[in-house]
């Protein structure tokens, strides 16, 4: 007999936001002659599963979906422990230890406004980042804090204080104020002292010199998420056969609208492409598109039969739609 033909589960972030530019570009993603393939993913899956949430939420949809997958169970908003996770899987030992993402980055500060920037705007190097991080690593091991490079953004922390703390993930920081998402928890305040001591420390610092005589960003402040210890089971890198597809995610948060069209139709090409190769080969695959509060799971029933995939062959030819991407995604 052979093996079982695996699943697929594509998770999508950033398939929609609340954001006015984004909900009145959504109707552009109805053209089926441009995304042929999404449109044809929705005519043959169903809906599922709703995950329903909101957007003041500390962890994204995408996040609390893909934890499910790795069977966290119900932990409490903020505390997916995705550093602890990220870093077991790059062969650090988390040692049991709760950690946090650590992930440097500008604060641009106006008159009256303060926003945390996309770290990967900083276009940091790994000998510019490695060189950042010694500089911070004494004001951190002072406080029982261990620091541990991952890459230029992304740095791991271990310390007591991260066991029960809620963070607001990365993602839903940037381009916002980062104050309003500082957790209101007693240990968030050795937090808000560091970042304070790091943004004194970092304020006309020799490293920042030559990157801002370059107008390039400089380094003045971090956010940390994803906190908290691994739990009690063993859980795998990432489930077989699902894959977080991330290309949305850059040009959505950067407010550019035109690319973030322009990268839908790249998925189409490819990623929505071969989830349609993979139905056709008898393959089950779940899409899940996720917003600012909330994630859809589209759903396809396992080896269809052939009167099944006769209906949807002649569905196809008949042009027959599943829901406009224009209805299902506002709601997200």
């Amino acid at each position: 007999m052979p093996a079982p033909t695996p699943s697929l589960h594509l998770i999508l972030p950033f398939a929609a936001s609340l954001s006015e530019p984004c909900q009145q570009a959504l109707p552009r993603l109805d053209d089926a002659q441009r995304l042929p393939h999404l449109h044809q993913l929705l005519a043959r899956l169903g809906q599922s599963t709703r995950l329903d949430g909101e957007e003041y939420a500390l962890s994204m949809p995408h996040e609390r979906v893909l934890a499910q997958s790795l069977g966290w169970g119900d932990l409490a908003d903020g505390t997916l422990p995705w550093a602890a996770w990220q870093a077991k899987a790059s062969g650090i030992d988390t040692a049991g230890q709760a950690w946090g993402l650590l992930s440097p980055c500008h604060w641009l500060m106006g008159r009256e406004t303060l926003t945390l920037l996309d770290p990967d705007e900083l276009r940091l190097t790994e000998v510019e980042a490695r060189v950042f991080l010694e500089v911070l690593r004494p004001w951190f091991e002072e406080e029982g804090w261990t620091l541990v490079y991952g890459t230029p953004t992304r740095w791991y922390a271990a310390h007591p204080s991260l066991a029960s703390l809620p963070t607001a993930s990365l993602d839903r920081v940037i381009g916002r104020n980062p104050d309003v998402w500082m957790p209101d928890h007693p240990q968030a305040r050795l937090i808000k002292r560091l970042q304070n001591e790091v943004q004194m420390l970092m304020y006309e610092h020799p490293l920042n010199a030559p990157r801002e005589a370059s107008g390039q960003l400089t380094v003045n402040s971090f956010w940390l998420s994803g906190t908290g210890p691994l739990p009690d089971q063993t859980t795998p890198p990432q489930p077989s056969g699902t894959q977080l597809v991330t290309d949305l995610r850059a040009p959505l948060l950067a407010s550019n609208l035109a690319d973030w069209i322009a990268t839908w139709q790249t998925l189409d090409a490819t990623v929505f492409k071969n989830a349609c190769a993979a139905l056709d080969a008898g393959q089950t695959l779940e899409l899940t598109l996720c917003g600012e509060r909330s994630a859809i799971t589209l759903g396809q029933p396992a080896a269809p039969s052939f009167s099944q995939r006769l209906l949807s062959s002649a569905q196809r030819w008949l042009g027959r739609t599943g829901p406009l991407p224009s209805a299902l995604l506002p709601t997200l």
